[in-house]
């Protein structure tokens, strides 16, 4: 049986500076907090995370299957989206692992930072991209209307 993977240490320490950072509308471009029910709990997790744009859809990827947003997002279904002021109530709709791949690439691609969760580069096979699909939990993001102040997302 394998390991399971977890979040590094290291990750708990940053969390706290990116999601002060990224309230305030500071960070890479594709980074975002993402606001979620607690399934056990009722109450609202805040986690940051990264948006990618593949063909005009929004994605927002796993590093690890078991992540509590994960859980979350299955659970709840709905989400809110913030970076500084603009804020973004959204639905996420997983996508099934056989439609990963291009996701994964356009990660891998486009959120330098992720690289190493994903284990493959953005050059890597179509199949090496397969290979770690299940690992990687891949949410469309669904727009469900602008809220408070700020501008909205596309």
């Amino acid at each position: 049986m394998s390991r399971k993977r977890r979040a590094p240490r290291w990750l708990g320490l940053v969390n706290p500076i990116n999601r002060w950072l990224l309230a305030r509308g500071i960070g890479p471009a594709t980074q975002h907090l993402l606001t979620i029910t607690g399934r056990r709990t009722g109450l609202a997790r805040i986690t940051p995370v990264a948006l990618v744009t593949v063909d005009g859809n929004r994605y927002l990827v796993a590093g690890f299957v078991d992540s509590d947003w994960v859980r979350n997002a299955r659970a709840a279904g709905r989400a809110q989206l913030r970076r500084g002021r603009a804020i973004e109530d959204v639905t996420l709709i997983e996508v099934a692992v056989a439609d990963r791949g291009p996701v994964l690439r356009a990660f891998a691609s486009q959120v330098r930072g992720g690289r190493p969760f994903l284990g493959v580069s953005a050059r890597a096979s179509d199949a090496a991209f397969r290979d770690v699909a299940a690992r990687h939990p891949v949410f469309r993001v669904a727009r469900n209307g602008p809220r408070g102040g700020g501008s909205t997302y596309n």
